[in-house]
């Protein structure tokens, strides 16, 4: 295969020739003395500097993680355009295994070369790399987000995309049943980790009845423990989405949860949970419209811990965050009423939004 300036012919083809393409900007690093091999890929910044992580990740060729930056920079401009945030979408990717290769001196390579775009992209967390990684990123460039709060930043986002989820929940509630609660309502959690076990306390706290599992199981006895008599656990995910008389179904582990094989047996009446990329291929959100099953769109109510890194910008401040973060459930209850008009599922209602609204951007310039 042809190589042009190290990217391989069919990854340009993507870039300029695919609807999967478009994007404004991608960035090659390489800094031989740490060993850093790094991608950044900026697709829009209609709506202000790009915002998006940093993955650290050992992919298994370089078109690979090229084509991951890409994918990940054009979710994030539909996010930040839904969040309402004056930011455009980009994505960076590390190459490699953090655990064998991460050093301070890559990191600062890293963010010296962030900082050469002067601002174009803002960079944050993701897979691979945490509020600690993102304070020696922060030596070397002032775009970026994440950081420790002893350095400026905001800590964990997981707080505020837990009450994003809630909110969304909150909006299907409305949608499906004429109320803005889960008061009486059982709903079956996968995952109750860092962003898990967040959303356990506002459904608690709410009135639901709360089924939970998790592949830790010392994390679903924390929470079992929390709240005797209150919740309860299932063996697995299989169990969780059959479990009679569910409402609805958060998935707030790993991505693809939503399936040929997940979709057909799942009981809930609702789907809206934290995790990324739900949907494991375009045709599962028409299986779920088919079967009468609402969908919240991961992106829309998942874009809490987005809202919170933004923020860092302009001197964190919690309450501001949670402001914005709480308008999850108007953007939410905006998506369920445009998918009705137009006849579509909510996910494409959602992207119909953020593309009109990245459209009257473009058009403002």
């Amino acid at each position: 295969m042809t190589e042009v300036t190290g990217a391989p012919a069919d990854v340009l083809h993507t870039l300029f020739h695919s609807d999967q393409g478009g994007h404004e900007q991608v960035v090659l690093c390489q800094d031989r003395a740490s060993g850093l091999k790094a991608v950044i890929a900026i697709h829009s910044t209609a709506l202000g500097p790009a915002l998006g992580g940093t993955r650290f990740y050992p992919y298994a060729t370089e078109a690979e993680a090229v084509t991951d930056a890409l994918n990940l920079a054009r979710g994030m401009s539909y996010k930040n355009a839904m969040a309402g945030l004056d930011h455009g979408g980009g994505k960076a990717v590390i190459i490699g295994d953090p655990e064998k290769i991460k050093t301070e001196q890559l990191l600062l390579a890293y963010g010296r070369f962030v900082a050469s775009l002067g601002g174009r992209y803002v960079t944050a967390c993701d897979v691979g790399t945490y509020v600690a990684d993102m304070d020696v990123v922060a030596r070397e460039c002032r775009w970026t987000t994440g950081r420790s709060p002893e350095n400026g930043g905001a800590g964990d986002s997981s707080v505020l995309t837990a009450y994003g989820v809630y909110q969304g929940m909150r909006a299907s509630a409305q949608h499906l049943w004429g109320d803005p609660t889960l008061r009486g309502r059982k709903v079956g959690i996968a995952g109750v980790g860092k962003v898990g076990h967040h959303l356990v306390e506002h459904l608690v706290e709410d009135g639901a009845e709360i089924v939970i599992t998790d592949v830790r199981e010392e994390s679903v006895r924390r929470i079992l423990e929390r709240h005797p008599g209150k919740v309860s656990a299932v063996a697995d995910t299989d169990a969780l989405i059959r479990v009679e008389g569910l409402d609805v179904y958060a998935p707030c582990a790993l991505g693809g949860a939503l399936n040929d094989v997940s979709v057909p047996a799942l009981t809930a009446k609702a789907v809206c949970g934290a995790a990324n990329n739900q949907l494991e291929h375009p045709g599962v959100e028409k299986d779920l419209a088919d079967r009468g099953i609402l969908y919240a769109p991961d992106y829309v109510v998942n874009a809490g811990g987005v809202i919170q890194v933004a923020d860092e910008l302009h001197g964190f401040d919690f309450e501001r965050c949670k402001a914005k973060a709480s308008k999850i459930f108007d953007t939410t209850l905006a998506i369920f009423a445009r998918a009705k008009s137009d006849g579509i599922p909510p996910a494409a209602a959602a992207d119909r939004i953020a593309e009109q609204r990245m459209a009257e951007a473009r058009r403002a310039h």
